[in-house]
């Protein structure tokens, strides 16, 4: 692993998912399993007591592992034999014991789930982070009026807050779906050689049982060797909880052009300049949230083409799937924290939302005139009459307003007041107070730890 790779990574996810703390883990797996097994009277007590003792505290050179893992097939055929030389040094007769009865897949999956759960945690306090940043946003900003832009032109006036909702409305479902394929996932591997603890007569059960609340983890109904759906699972609603984020990034850095400029990412020294040209300002958060969230599906797709492995243990899927979970899991760090940074330090120029409203010449206020035309003209015809006024005000350089008010068909029997209606942005914004306030009310109920 890179060293330069963090400047894409979440670093406390980097930290969790080291190689350090997997190796850490699966000789965490290796003290559990000879505690359980004793427990159940398969290995001597004194020789599970040495190997947990050694397990605890053993350090193992991933370096080294690494060569003889490629020739293994498999990582933990020589972290076990180092275990085992390790134990040996204090307790020949307790090495007999390491690994008793398990296999290497067992040691490695639940190593990987060991990690996997504090990176977990962190995801979803990121999550919750940005959410609240959005709810704050959609909040503040429920009557702010700004554009809504759909393929990239401008379409009705909305309350920014509204945007602030849609966002939290994609961090709150991806956090929900997050959440439940990580609870589902994060489970015990423990099956033996063929995945029916074959090694231990009628004593399996009560091993596994053990080793499970040794470890705090779930147990799942049956061994999970060659069912990799639980990981598919958890790789893809990271892939959208980083897409999530992505998303947000995408519309903050267009919001952020200085042809629009109605929102800039938080300033600091040093942050989002250019090697070339002073006067830069770069969205680098969202940046940051748009790498991981481009990346992701790929991640995820790698996941996906791994669900079929052959009969009990497959070749070539499970092997890899932890350096690409830890990939997944650390790139959907990144992106959520960049845009947790940018959302709680959001500058929103309302002055210039206002200011891009206006620049539209009423134009964006279209359907607002199409639909009040339509209760005398019918839809059709209005809806003809109205493009025929925006032409007119679009070739002429004029405001809807004003053709509107000229067209003798159109403006006729409108009174000022009915045609300043036409014209105010919260007469556009229908149903967008309920919307965030259904969000926010949502939010609030998700966003308990």
């Amino acid at each position: 692993m890179s060293a330069l790779q963090h400047a894409f990574w979440d670093e406390v996810c980097a930290r969790e998912l080291s190689d350090e703390k997997l190796l850490a883990a699966m000789a965490r797996f290796e003290g559990a399993l000879a505690l359980a097994s004793a427990q159940a009277g398969v290995v001597p007590e004194s020789a599970a007591g040495t190997i947990a003792q050694v397990a605890g505290g053993a350090r193992f050179d991933a370096a080294a592992l690494a060569p003889a893992a490629r020739s293994a097939g498999t990582l933990a055929i020589p972290f076990v034999k180092q275990l085992t030389e390790k134990v040996a040094a204090g307790s020949p007769e307790a090495a007999r014991y390491v690994h008793f009865g398990a296999t290497s897949q067992d040691a490695i999956d639940t190593g990987a789930i060991l990690c996997f759960l504090p990176a977990i945690a962190r995801l979803q306090a990121l999550a919750r982070r940005l959410g609240d940043a959005a709810a704050a946003l959609a909040q503040r900003h429920a009557r702010t009026p700004t554009v809504a832009r759909t393929l990239l032109q401008p379409a009705v006036p909305v309350p920014f807050g509204w945007k602030a909702a849609v966002w939290l409305s994609m961090i709150a479902r991806a956090l929900a779906h997050f959440r439940a394929a990580a609870s589902e996932a994060c489970a015990l591997q423990f099956g033996g050689a063929g995945g029916t603890l074959s090694a231990y007569g009628g004593k399996g059960e009560a091993i596994a049982e053990a080793i499970a609340a040794n470890l705090g983890l779930a147990r799942a109904p049956v061994t999970w060797h060659s069912a990799r759906d639980g990981y598919a699972r958890l790789g893809a609603e990271t892939a959208i909880l980083a897409g999530a984020a992505g998303k947000i990034a995408r519309d903050v850095s267009l919001l952020m052009q200085p042809e629009v400029a109605e929102v800039a990412e938080p300033a600091a020294a040093g942050r989002g300049g250019s090697s070339a040209m002073p006067h830069k300002r770069n969205p680098v958060g969202c940046l940051a949230a748009l790498e991981a969230s481009q990346r992701a599906p790929g991640l995820a797709a790698t996941l996906l083409a791994q669900l079929a492995p052959e009969h009990e243990r497959g070749i070539g899927q499970w092997q890899s799937q932890w350096f690409t979970l830890r990939d997944l899991l650390c790139s959907a760090g990144s992106a959520l924290a960049a845009m947790a940074e940018v959302l709680e330090g959001l500058a929103v120029d309302e002055a210039a939302m206002r200011a891009n409203l206006e620049r539209s010449r009423g134009l964006v206020y279209s359907e607002s005139v199409a639909l009040h035309l339509s209760r005398t003209l019918g839809k059709q015809a209005a809806h003809a009459l109205t493009e025929k006024l925006c032409e007119t005000a679009t070739r002429e350089g004029r405001s809807l307003e004003d053709v509107l008010r000229a067209d003798p068909q159109a403006g006729k029997g409108l009174d000022a007041n009915a045609l300043a209606a036409l014209f105010d942005p919260e007469s556009c914004y229908g149903s967008a107070a309920a919307m965030i306030e259904r969000a926010l009310a949502e939010w609030s109920k998700l966003s308990a730890p």
